[in-house]
């Protein structure tokens, strides 16, 4: 018996709700939501720039051969939530929606604050200087979303304007169930480790340390969540979380958000980058000794991890192989 590749991906799409479904490419998901009165959909983020077979595969999945969105919308601009941006939309030839703050890193026009090594936690933060800021360049497709908070193609939907991890960063929420798609205004992993990422490890957490530049603004941004009382939140990083879990853990987090979403230390923890709608026109100076010392940290961290991973997949096509001999046994017994 042999799985075919309609099967494969089908295994790897999760459901959120009624009418939303993500997928996880390495470290960052995706999200397709289709309108609850007619067949039309739309992509939430766009994941990184392999992807783009993966978001095709998926569409074609749930939606049939050669399925196209309405629109793309983009919770923020970030390298791993643009990654394939460009490519899909233009193939599809369908429109961008972003808000005006992520405009000028999706026109070329400025790049993202450096990111911040020196908040530490694990490789994900002691390598991510090597993540590209660098804005990309859509601006024949990008729109800026309404000021009314409604969601071009989602009637059901508003966003929520959730700065701090990023200036125009936005989350999606349904008010008729308590939906929310929060992109990474916070997540549900230790996205700083990348054995918390690979392994999925369940945990509700600030957003990304190495990524926020105003530490005030994001945890405005997470008690503007919690105030929602959401049923189930989808984000971008880690399973979706629902329930009573979530409840509870939205609540910790909201009122203890200091002591379990802000690190230590780090380049913007006392003094925030500031940003308009042209761009970041305020970046804090960096300590190079600390980040001298994360460097060092990092790549200690990066043979451990790197030895891991290459372990692990050789277990896994180990298992593969047994278990394709353990099939063909059974079938042909």
């Amino acid at each position: 018996m042999t799985l075919t590749s309609k099967d494969t991906i089908g295994k790897k799409i999760f459901s959120v709700a009624p009418g939303v479904w993500g997928m996880k490419d390495v470290f960052v998901n995706f999200y397709m939501i289709q309108n609850s009165d007619n067949e039309d959909w739309v992509l939430i983020d766009a994941g990184i720039r392999w992807s783009a077979g993966k978001i095709r595969r998926m569409a074609n999945y749930l939606f049939g051969e050669n399925a196209k969105p309405t629109a793309i919308i983009l919770t923020h601009g970030h390298f791993d939530h643009v990654g394939s941006l460009a490519t899909l939309a233009e193939e599809w030839d369908v429109p961008v929606f972003a808000h005006y703050m992520e405009i000028p890193y999706l026109t070329g026009r400025a790049s993202y604050q450096p990111a911040d090594s020196s908040v530490g936690g694990g490789m994900m933060a002691y390598m991510c200087d090597l993540f590209p800021t660098s804005p990309i360049n859509i601006w024949n497709r990008v729109n800026v979303l309404p000021g009314d908070n409604t969601l071009p193609g989602l009637e059901d939907w508003k966003y929520i304007h959730t700065p701090g991890h990023a200036p125009g960063h936005i989350s999606l929420y349904r008010e008729s169930d308590k939906t929310l798609i929060v992109g990474d205004a916070f997540v549900t992993t230790n996205q700083s480790s990348v054995i918390s990422v690979a392994m999925q490890t369940k945990k509700i957490s600030g957003p990304p340390q190495y990524f926020t530049y105003d530490w005030t603004a994001a945890e405005n941004s997470v008690q503007a969540l919690a105030s929602l009382h959401p049923k189930v939140a989808a984000t971008g990083h880690g399973k979706p979380m629902r329930g009573a879990e979530l409840r509870d853990s939205l609540l910790l987090l909201s009122q203890h958000f200091e002591e379990i979403a802000v690190p230590e230390k780090g380049r913007y923890l006392d003094n925030p980058a500031i940003a308009d709608a042209n761009g970041f026109i305020y970046i804090p100076e960096t300590d190079r000794k600390i980040n001298k010392l994360a460097w060092k940290a990092g790549a200690v961290s990066a043979l451990a991890v790197i030895t891991f991973m290459l372990l692990n997949k050789k277990k896994k096509k180990k298992r593969k192989i047994e278990n394709g001999a353990l099939l063909d046994f059974e079938y042909n017994f």
